[in-house]
């Protein structure tokens, strides 16, 4: 099969390599559609330090079922589905007390072993889920990023009829931006420096979308304020637009090494909450049942597709901030 390899930071190749076999309880999936995320980025540039090298990457994707391991048990052949990339030891201290995404010895599809960017990639059986008919393999693609927002609502404290301030109109900010209009917020005004974001941003349910949060009449603050950017810059004005005993939620992924300045006393004084969210944790099936009942806008969501001989080309035009979702598909 052909796969992208990234042989070492820095470099990678389009190559053939040995078909997946299924395991006990494994099954192995023809890969349809993969999505690019700022990890896999990481992981080309050596910055993500649970990586192993070489490693083919990919963590959200979909596709079909084409051979069943033993034991395998719930899953069959041709299923179309989505594929949750969380590996759990399921021994530790966080397993045990079912917060498996802070796992000792955390690992994921894609990001520590062997991942979708390929024809075939073997996986868990136990984390397929099944995509409706209703739903496509290359939108099924964006149930893991959607999982990743899902938890981040279950960590979120938050009531009806609060308004919202989101930091980022990429990928994770517009779906954050869609769940929060189901989730019923009073408003969502959206902040990205990227103007070319801002109306896609609108159109997908902003009440307000802007360069700066100066440009929003809202003098008293934001109840919920969401940094889906992981940049220092937008951290620190984000915490400083949280309405008294409103909540700060940091989901972007910003660098190990980064700090923000924050005032301990505004925290004390104002009952600020500030809460982090980090991955997928029982949060992929209600995923694939959100994306079924449309409630993601997936057309608008995905903007390009490229083969995986593209892969430079795709790598390329995620890091110039060009469009929305892209996706590798295999097949293409």
């Amino acid at each position: 099969m052909r796969a992208v390899v990234i042989e070492t930071p820095g470099k990678f190749a389009v190559q053939n390599e040995p078909d997946p076999t299924p395991g006990p309880g494994e099954v192995v999936v023809r890969v349809d559609a993969v999505g690019i995320c700022g990890t896999d980025v990481h992981i080309a540039d050596g910055e993500f330090p649970p990586t192993p090298y070489p490693i083919a990457p990919g963590h959200e994707f979909a596709g079909s079922v084409v051979a069943l391991g033993t034991g395998v048990d719930g899953v069959r052949v041709g299923d179309a589905v989505a594929v949750d990339p969380s590996l759990f030891c399921g021994a530790c201290h966080y397993c045990a007390i079912g917060r498996g995404n802070l796992c000792e010895r955390w690992g994921a599809i894609g990001d520590t072993v062997d991942g979708a960017m390929a024809e075939y990639v073997a996986v868990p059986a136990a984390n397929c889920y099944r995509l409706p008919e209703t739903l496509s393999t290359t939108h099924g693609a964006l149930v893991e990023p959607l999982s990743c927002a899902v938890h981040a609502f279950d960590v979120l404290p938050r009531a009806l009829g609060a308004h919202y301030l989101l930091y980022g109109a990429g990928t994770m900010g517009l779906l954050i931006l869609q769940l929060a209009r189901v989730a019923g917020a009073a408003s969502v005004s959206v902040v990205d420096t990227n103007t070319a974001r801002l109306g896609v941003a609108v159109e997908l349910g902003a009440d307000a979308a802007a360069t700066t949060a100066d440009e929003f009449d809202r003098p008293q603050g934001w109840e919920v304020v969401i940094d889906c950017t992981g940049a220092v810059a937008a951290i620190e004005d984000g915490l400083g637009r949280v309405r008294k005993g409103g909540v700060f939620q940091q989901f972007g992924v910003a660098p190990g090494a980064a700090t923000a300045s924050i005032s301990p006393f505004r925290i004390y004084n104002d009952e600020i909450t500030i809460v982090g969210s980090m991955a997928v944790l029982h949060s992929f099936g209600r995923a694939v049942e959100l994306m079924g009942k449309g409630v993601i806008d997936a057309n608008t969501m995905i903007t390009h597709n490229f083969g995986l001989d593209e892969f430079a080309d795709a790598l390329q035009t995620f890091r110039a901030g060009t469009g929305r979702k892209i996706q590798l598909r295999p097949e293409a």
